[in-house]
């Protein structure tokens, strides 16, 4: 039984890494630096720590952990996404080691760093608690792990529940908003955990229209490129103004733009 498990739980891996390498997440992930900075200040980051950013992406937190004088690894599994953080760490003169690595078996021996962090990453990791070992292991004892997690009952909640109307996760797939709550976080940490402090905040994301944002998205977010991939004509209609209203029902903007919260919580955990 565990061995079909862990099959499938590759199988999932390896289609999303291929999402994710589609689009350019790069795009997406510019819009969410404000997340990656307040990370940092929650992090309480200090010069000279040895810091540890999973699933980086194209480098947010990495580059906000170096803006801090931190001495600073980011791993992701997309080579592209690594490309960009070195492209975006160069441009700001910033020293960072850009490394590929898996958040489920993270390519350094154990309490190897200071702080581990994570923004909207290792949430979609398929084997979370694996995952959530993985940082553990590699955190120093009385160490932090610093995350952003979107949480389920916010507007990016609502945009998968949306997304799985018409492309269904897999079965029995834990979801990745587990990780947006304190119960959820709790029992991935276990006994590990020393303390742990957390912080819903709202991250408010701002685009010319509705329409504009979710075309943004099918073009760049990799899971959403490929759940229009996957329907026929009518179907990717149907999602699309699924979409767009969505958008609109929490938008606030009042003026034909589309300015509307996402909210996610901020968490630092203490390694025991």
């Amino acid at each position: 039984m565990m061995t079909t498990q862990t099959l499938d739980l590759t199988a999932i891996k390896g289609r999303q890494q291929k999402a994710w390498s589609s689009g350019d997440y790069g795009k997406v992930g510019a819009t969410l630096t404000v997340i990656a900075e307040l990370m940092a200040e929650a992090a309480d980051l200090h010069p000279g720590e040895r810091v540890l950013d999973v699933a980086c992406g194209n480098g947010n937190t990495s580059l906000a952990a170096a803006r801090r004088f931190c001495e600073v690894v980011g791993i992701d599994y997309v080579p592209m996404l690594l490309d960009e953080g070195r492209q975006r760490a160069e441009a700001d003169g910033l020293a960072i080691d850009f490394r590929e690595g898996d958040a489920e078996a993270i390519p350094f021996a154990d309490a190897s760093f200071d702080v581990v962090l994570s923004t909207i990453g290792v949430i979609f990791a398929p084997d979370q608690e694996k995952a959530a070992n993985e940082l553990m292991r590699v955190c120093k004892p009385g160490g932090r792990i610093g995350m952003a997690n979107w949480v389920p009952d916010g507007y990016v909640g609502d945009l998968f529940k949306t997304i799985g109307k018409y492309v269904p996760p897999p079965p029995g797939l834990k979801s990745p908003f587990r990780w947006g709550t304190q119960d959820g976080l709790r029992e991935l940490f276990g006994e590990g955990m020393g303390s742990l402090q957390t912080r819903r905040r709202t991250f408010v994301w701002r685009f010319p229209s509705a329409r504009h944002h979710v075309e943004f998205m099918r073009g760049y977010y990799g899971p959403l490129h490929k759940a229009f991939e996957a329907l026929d004509e009518s179907g990717e209609q149907a999602l699309k103004e699924d979409l767009i209203s969505l958008v609109e029902n929490y938008n606030r903007s009042g003026n034909g733009t589309a300015v509307w919260p996402a909210d996610y919580l901020e968490v630092v955990a203490a390694r025991r």
